[in-house]
């Protein structure tokens, strides 16, 4: 089971994390990979950080230098910082390790 936590009301510019807290038989530590994905109002759901058990971690252009996907093994947790959101990075945020999904997180950001 995933829980995403940590959405809320940003202006535009400002950072955000969200949390994303396994439980049941998800293991982050024993993950073969885990991502975060977003959609957007009217928009299909889009990839935007990957993070692979090696430790390697790939980015869309959209997002690269802003987002990170840092994981906390021992707390079976996996994060998405958010630096500098945009107006358009309203969406609900969802992670994903392998087959799980999580229902997700909102992030509002206000112009």
């Amino acid at each position: 089971q995933l829980v995403e936590s940590g959405g809320r009301l940003v202006e535009a510019g400002e950072s955000l994390t969200l949390t994303c807290a396994a439980s049941g038989r998800t293991s982050i530590a024993e993950a073969l990979a885990m991502r975060w994905f977003r959609q957007a109002p009217g928009e299909a759901r889009a990839w935007v950080a990957q993070m692979l058990p090696s430790g390697a971690t790939y980015y869309p252009d959209f997002v690269k230098g802003r987002f990170t996907i840092p994981r906390d093994n021992a707390a079976n947790r996996i994060f998405l910082t958010m630096n500098n959101l945009p107006p358009y990075g309203t969406a609900v945020y969802q992670c994903n390790v392998e087959s799980d999904w999580g229902l997700g997180a909102q992030v509002n950001v206000s112009s």
